[in-house]
């Protein structure tokens, strides 16, 4: 562990990347209380950490979250998604998004790509995965079909 600033970071031995607390302290709140929809996260490449970048409130929706995605960066992201089984059962899962568009830089999407196996790690709960580089790739009906 390193303190920095008054904030405790953890260090990711395979990239060099750090993961903020809050970005914990955040998906452990969507995950038992319900408190936020999504969570995007960003690597600061100058600090070298993960950073929460946006949160949904519980009322938004699957559009509100990938409206947030931007069309030429990477981020790294959870959305829980609440559905109805075919038994009639309200059901939910919690996914993690890899977003990595074609049109992000080359070092942006290595550095993402060499940091989310560790990051993944730190939020425990995930229960489906998912890379997009497209939005088509994302899809609400791609959501649906994995959360069944």
């Amino acid at each position: 562990m390193v303190w920095l600033l008054g904030e405790i970071l953890q260090a990711n031995s395979a990239s060099g990347m750090a993961v903020h607390d809050d970005c914990k302290l955040r998906f452990q709140e969507l995950k038992a209380k319900r408190n936020y929809r999504f969570i995007v996260f960003k690597i600061d490449e100058k600090v070298q950490q993960v950073t929460v970048d946006k949160v949904g409130q519980p009322t938004e929706s699957y559009d509100d979250f990938t409206a947030c995605l931007p069309p030429n960066e990477c981020r790294y992201a959870v959305f829980d998604f609440d559905f109805v089984t075919e038994e009639h059962c309200q059901k939910s899962k919690i996914f993690f998004i890899a977003w990595s568009p074609d049109t992000s830089r080359v070092r942006s999407k290595m550095l993402y790509a060499s940091s989310k196996d560790r990051f993944k790690r730190e939020l425990d709960g995930i229960q489906v995965e998912l890379q997009a580089t497209d939005p088509s790739e994302i899809g609400i009906d791609i959501i649906r079909g994995r959360a069944l």
